[in-house]
């Protein structure tokens, strides 16, 4: 039996790419995409992206040293996504801190933006505090923010 590739993003210099399609239950009664659908595509890339860096959140949950959470977002939204549009997810990390991090994000039909936003993520422990991420996914995220050579 062949089975079909499970949802599954690329990285692609110090950006990660996440493609999603509108389906019907995305949209509302004009078939345009519910506003809040961006912020659900933009936690799917950022929970995409963070296999990729090889960052096991389920794991740390597990053994109680804590999880990401998204501590400020500010969404803009430019033109609609409508039924069936084949939209793609950009994920870049733009600044890392020993607790948190800050990641820009951008839907795009073809080149046309369609909603972008600033988010500040912060590693918290079991208790809901602010606490150190661990080095080694602070090391994966730096490596990922440098410049690719792409000559």
């Amino acid at each position: 039996m062949n089975r079909p590739n499970l949802p599954d993003g690329t990285l692609d210099g110090d950006r990660h790419l996440y493609a999603v399609r509108v389906y019907y239950e995305d949209t509302d009664l004009s078939g345009i995409t519910y506003h809040a659908n961006y912020l659900r595509w933009f936690e799917r890339a950022r929970s995409d992206l963070l296999r990729r860096l090889e960052i096991d959140q389920r794991a740390a949950i597990e053994a109680g040293e804590g999880a990401y959470a998204v501590s400020e977002v500010m969404l803009k939204y430019l033109r609609p996504a409508k039924l069936d549009d084949d939209v793609l997810i950009e994920t870049r990390c733009t600044q890392m801190r020993a607790a948190s991090c800050r990641m820009h994000q951008r839907a795009f039909r073809g080149d046309e933006l369609l909603a972008e936003a600033e988010l500040r993520i912060g590693f918290v422990a079991p208790d809901g505090r602010p606490t150190r991420q661990p080095a080694a996914w602070r090391e994966a995220f730096t490596r990922f923010m440098e410049p690719q050579d792409t000559a």
